[in-house]
């Protein structure tokens, strides 16, 4: 059988690049045999096989390493992009999931150019769901932007958290180049990167803060059956970069969802950095086997931060059965124990891949899964020992400022920091095709994004973010974040009717639940009461509605 040329077995990406370099040789060729006229195809190439050839070389876009030569039709596009939508297919301020306002928001605050904007707002301040905040006549200006909170406070082990950070996103669903260009970028801001469930994988190792994620995979502490074990995770959570431990019990992206990891993609280092054996699958089931009750899951919380020396230990959920919640916090109230943090995922959360019906009905939106944990956590009595950090589409300071509004203590993003590597949302994050080099695990791929161009990138898109945030408290007439509540905020329900957020939700007052006040708000009256420590299981209330002809 007649071998292949090597260059016929490289992917089509390459195509472009490797015919400007067949036309040049073909050309120049044609120049010394046979005629001048081949000099104008020398030139062309020339120009051509240069372009590639500086494409593959330079190390500030990880899709024209990728796609040489034809990745600038793309950029060529992007340029005259805006006027085509413009005028033909749609506004700068559609979502599809996110907008180009709001990813051209991150590149520029990325890069460290400009964000400002000409000739007033594209969005229609009409329209019902439109939010602000209200400024102040009396601004200040607020000396510095590095806003931070304390968690654990009352914990061998705290630690001062920024109040905007990297949510979790593991190795193996996002590339190595990408891992270590989050990590160096938090390293340089002074940020945390959490994990994601994957386990703390070589790359995670450059020094950034880390708060690392336990999934009910138990990757990195798991033994040969995938059940915990305590002292695998004692040596990995007493880690220096390891700041906090939080336990994932859902996620926004796809709530109350297992998950499967094929043999194919266990190559050897995702098997050494996870522990599990490499060629065979990896389930993830959908439900802890560590613990089944509520105050089992409390247990579990104090068991791990003993192991971790002392360091906060919180949870992560997305917001389902509001009585699950109730159950999680009385049990809290009955043991006298509490997680350090509670990691609100709201429903939009999205950087992991789902079926589209757990993608669009499944989870609590952000907004309302807040208000349920701080309003419980409040009435409970709860709140000032357990922190709240929120996340689910964060991109800009307003995206900041909203969710502290509404009862977090700090936020996370993921898909805002892909933004600032690189990603151009072309939604493959799911078929290992990234253009971009960061949601993959083709070598080749992944790569061509530059670690140290892209870390700089991250930790820009963090600071120029806060500054941001800085200067809209300033004109609120505030110095810290921590200072927003829900009367900052405004929501147009209506062409007609406006209402602050303080009006629109209803507020429990510090340990109203224990006063018998869960009469006030409809959830409550039907749930706080009956819901049990003990168990997940629904109230005696709603199992009766269950086996009823009306549920």
């Amino acid at each position: 059988m007649t071998r292949l040329p090597r260059f016929a077995s490289l992917p089509l990406r390459f195509s472009a690049y490797g015919f400007s370099l067949l036309g040049l040789a073909l050309s120049v060729a044609g120049l010394l045999i046979s005629s001048p006229r081949w000099a104008w195809g020398v030139l062309a190439f020339g120009l051509l096989a240069a372009l590639g050839t500086y494409d593959l070389l330079q190390r500030s876009r990880t899709v024209s390493r990728n796609y040489p030569i034809l990745a600038h039709l793309r950029y060529n596009l992007e340029s005259f992009g805006p006027e085509i939508r413009q005028y033909f297919i749609q506004a700068d301020t559609e979502q599809v999931p996110f907008s180009r306002e709001q990813r051209r928001l991150v590149y520029q605050r990325a890069k460290g150019i400009s964000d400002k904007k000409p000739f007033g707002s594209l969005d229609d301040m009409n329209r019902p769901g439109y939010e602000w905040i209200s400024h102040s006549l009396a601004p200040i200006h607020p000396e510095k932007a590095d806003f931070r909170i304390t968690v654990g406070a009352d914990r061998p082990r705290p630690y001062s958290a920024s109040v905007f950070n990297i949510s979790a996103m593991s190795f193996g669903a996002l590339s190595a180049n990408a891992i270590s260009a989050l990590n160096d970028g938090a390293r340089e801001g002074g940020f945390y990167h959490d994990t994601g469930e994957g386990a703390i994988s070589p790359y995670h190792r450059r020094g950034g803060d880390l708060v690392w994620e336990i999934g009910s995979g138990y990757f990195g502490c798991r033994d040969e059956s995938g059940r915990f074990d305590p002292e695998r995770f004692r040596i990995n959570a007493c880690q220096e970069a390891v700041k906090m431990i939080e336990i994932k019990l859902s996620q926004g992206a796809k709530p109350g969802h297992g998950g499967i990891l094929p043999a194919a993609k266990v190559t050897p280092e995702i098997a050494t950095t996870r522990g599990v054996p490499q060629g065979e699958d990896v389930i993830s089931p959908a439900a802890h086997l560590a613990f089944s009750t509520p105050r089992e899951m409390i247990a579990f919380i104090v068991e791990l931060r003993d192991l971790a020396d002392g360091k906060p230990v919180g949870i992560k959920l997305a917001i389902g059965h509001p009585w699950e919640w109730f159950a999680i916090v009385k049990a809290m109230l009955e043991t006298g124990e509490h997680p350090d943090f509670v990691v609100v995922d709201g429903g939009e959360g999205g950087t992991g891949a789902a079926p589209l019906e757990f993608i669009n009905r499944l989870g609590m939106p952000l907004a309302e899964a807040l208000q349920l944990v701080h309003n419980t956590l409040v009435g409970a009595g709860l709140r000032d020992r357990v922190h709240i950090a929120a996340a689910g589409k964060m991109i800009s300071a307003f995206d900041i400022a909203r969710a502290m509004a509404l009862g977090a203590d700090w936020c996370n993003a993921a898909r805002g920091f892909m933004f600032a590597l690189g990603c151009i949302q072309s939604l493959s994050c799911h078929n290992d095709r990234c253009p971009s080099g960061v949601a993959t695990q083709d070598p080749l791929r992944g790569s061509r994004l530059d670690v140290p161009t892209k870390a700089h990138r991250v930790a820009s898109f963090h600071a120029n973010t806060l500054a941001a945030l800085a200067e809209m408290l300033g004109a609120a007439g505030l110095l810290h974040p921590a200072q927003l509540g829900p009367e900052h905020v405004l929501h147009r329900g209506s062409r007609h009717e406006v209402k602050s957020f303080a009006e629109l939700h209803d507020r429990l007052t510090p340990g109203e639940l224990l006063a018998g006040g869960a009469d006030r708000h409809p959830v409550f009256r039907d749930y706080w009461e009956s819901a049990n420590a003990d168990s997940f299981a629904p109230p005696e209330t709603v199992a009766r509605l269950r086996n009823s002809k009306l549920y």
